[in-house]
């Protein structure tokens, strides 16, 4: 080795410390914003349902301040994403995969307190949207800015964007190896040195900040399951089929109601922008005056299917109200995620199915386990049909959940949820989100 290779190792070294460096920072901030956001949807979402038992006390004309409630704060949220940061608008992360594409320029900094504002109005107001897309883009936002002050290259500052947004995903859910693992699979999808360097400082950065100042318990409380035995294999790849059909329906779904809510009311009118998500907000409010619990992004929802709560009936019916109001509340056009809804679908879908499986052949329960079991390979298992990241799907569920035992039932129904979506000719529903934007531009 001449001096010059030495030298050119030594600058490459230096190089990848100052961005590991620069990732610690880029999480640590990204997980302090995060758990900021949470707290203010956590109060959020105890307002909202404090005002909805005040109204269900019998105060007159209380069903009109629940709907009004919830209408001025959607369109307040649209307002300002309307007014102010165009881009802040849905989940973010089709724009964060536009930036690493080059394709659009990095989000100005006034995204990030739209961002935050926006979401806590929104998903208080009742619109079942999840907290990630908002924590994703945010992240992105902070990576960007830390990555100019500290001077980095144009590569370099395109990695941390990218591993930014990974520690806002592991910041929103608790999982610092899926954030990690988003980076690499859906944003970067493609594996180096440096990217795998700066995702894992900054999730990993992110998530000590966030555990310091929120806990390190995993987001749901499932109960111990064993090891399911060999023979429930056929069920799975069913379940993970007949979740590939829905996750295919949910992502056209998705893609046909913002076609004909942009068609009535463009994101580039201000006002029309507004009166679109006031509509949506007040449908919601109407949803939260008659069932407050199926109001909000869905954590309750998904809790009460893996602890196996609610009769067959009334969790498709929940099931049916929520797979309408998922695609209505992000049409509203306001800052708000996909994930969290996509996981509570999946984790009713899993417990329905596992119902009837244990109803119908009750001799299969000493292998299968309850019907929790089937709640957790359903959230996996949706998320990997809509998105089509088997490996951050499983990865995120694992973790927020704790199921360590049911790895291999969830990769056998992701392998069939995967494969119906493809078979039907139906894209990822970020590539759809990416190429609408695109076509806007």
């Amino acid at each position: 080795m001449n001096d010059n290779e030495a030298n050119l190792q030594d600058d490459e070294r230096a190089g990848l410390v100052a961005l590991a460096a620069a990732s610690v920072v880029v999480g640590a901030a990204t997980g302090a914003i995060g758990v900021l956001f949470r707290f203010a949807l956590e109060r959020a979402d105890a307002w909202r349902n404090a005002l909805v038992a005040w109204a269900h006390a019998g105060h007159d004309a209380s069903i009109i301040l629940v709907v009004l409630a919830a209408t001025a704060a959607a369109a307040l949220a649209a307002w300002l994403v309307a007014r102010f940061a165009p881009v802040a608008g849905g989940s973010g992360i089709p724009h964060v995969e536009a930036v690493l594409h080059a394709s659009v320029p990095p989000a100005p900094l006034v995204l990030i307190p739209i961002k935050f504002v926006g979401g806590v109005l929104a998903i208080g107001a009742g619109l079942a949207l999840g907290r990630e897309g908002p924590t994703v883009q945010m992240g992105a936002s902070i990576a960007h800015a830390i990555g100019t002050s500290f001077r980095r290259s144009a590569s370099d500052c395109r990695v941390l964007l990218a591993a930014g947004a990974g520690a806002g995903l592991a910041t929103a859910f608790n999982a610092p190896i899926a954030g990690a693992v988003f980076v690499l699979e859906e944003l970067m999808r493609r594996f180096d040195t440096r990217t795998a360097v700066a995702a894992l400082g900054a999730s990993a950065s992110a998530i000590a900040m966030a555990r310091v100042l929120h806990g390190d318990l995993p987001d749901f409380h499932v109960p111990a399951q064993a090891f399911p035995g060999f023979e429930t294999t056929g069920l799975h790849l069913v379940l993970g089929a007949l979740l590939g059909l829905l996750g295919a329906m949910y992502s056209r779904l998705t893609l046909w109601t913002l076609d004909i809510a942009e068609s009535i009311a463009p994101p580039s009118s201000v006002k029309r922008a507004t009166a679109r998500a006031a509509m949506v907000g007040a449908a919601v409010g109407l949803l939260a005056w008659f069932a407050p619990q199926l109001a909000g992004g869905g954590d309750a929802l998904t809790e009460r299917a893996l602890l196996g709560a609610g009769t067959i009936a009334s969790v498709t019916a929940m099931f049916a109200l929520r797979f309408v109001l998922g695609p209505l509340s992000y049409a509203a056009g306001t800052p708000g995620g996909l994930f969290a809804p996509m996981l509570a679908l999946g984790a009713q879908t899993g417990l329905v199915f596992g119902r009837v499986c244990l109803d119908w052949f009750p001799g299969i329960a000493p292998a299968t386990g309850d019907s929790a079991t089937f709640a957790v390979v359903g959230m996996a298992a949706f998320f990997v049909a809509v998105v089509r990241a088997p490996v951050t799907g499983i990865v995120l569920v694992t973790e927020m959940t704790a199921s360590f035992t049911l790895l291999l039932p969830m990769l056998t129904a992701c392998f069939t949820a995967m494969i119906v979506p493809m078979l039907l000719r139906v894209p990822p529903i970020y590539d759809s989100l990416g190429e609408r934007a695109a076509k806007r531009r």
